[in-house]
């Protein structure tokens, strides 16, 4: 039986041709501009119920906002591309999406994404995370890109869903997380299934 063919692997460091730009958003580096936005909703409760940071007051987003200032380029493993995701149209920043290249050697990679409620309904999570998977895919000839949630958030899952990734794992109570025990659920897409999704329904 062949062994399958493994994709050319881009030269390091790897930085994105930026803006990536979606239909609507443009994805582009965060900037120190970007803090008054950012800070709108990391400062908000509700955003960062599920997640293992804040809420953030103005010196923690200023913190926040410099070190995904930075993550522009790939170099090693385990380093982190951070997008703001903007409204083409408007120019509004509406959240901003996270890559990580797990492992170059086993062409793993990550995503995830906060937005702000405001700006829900719109489909904004799920085209600006799309486009990181294209990235992961089709410009890192990755093989596998996850996404970890709190089993909680729901919402959270119905993107990853629309995304066409697949729910592989849920932890019980694997987390402690503002006081009381969080399960933890996985999802997860292969390079194949990615190809098919697009051959099936180009952009989905």
């Amino acid at each position: 039986m062949p062994k399958p063919s493994v994709p050319v692997r881009p030269p390091l460091p790897y930085t994105p041709d930026y803006p990536i730009r979606t239909a609507r958003l443009d994805l582009r580096p965060v900037t120190h501009d970007d803090l008054a936005a950012i800070h709108a909703y990391q400062r908000l409760p509700e955003v960062c119920r599920y997640l293992y940071w804040g809420p953030l007051d103005e010196a923690g987003s200023r913190a926040s906002v410099a070190a995904k200032a930075a993550r522009t380029t790939l170099r090693e493993s385990g380093d982190v591309l951070q997008f703001a995701v903007v409204v083409r149209a408007s120019g509004i920043l509406v959240g901003d999406v996270t890559f990580v290249w797990k492992s170059r050697e086993h062409r793993q990679g990550g995503i995830g994404y906060v937005f702000h409620p405001d700006h829900a309904g719109h489909g904004y999570a799920t085209e600006a995370s799309r486009a990181l998977l294209r990235l992961g895919f089709e410009e890192l000839g990755l093989h596998r890109v996850q996404a970890e949630l709190d089993g909680r958030n729901t919402a959270s899952a119905r993107v990853l869903e629309r995304l066409g990734m697949r729910r592989e794992g849920h932890l019980r109570e694997n987390e402690f997380l503002d006081g009381e025990w969080a399960d933890e659920v996985v999802y997860a897409m292969l390079a194949r299934e990615w190809r098919a999704r697009q051959q099936a329904a180009p952009g989905q």
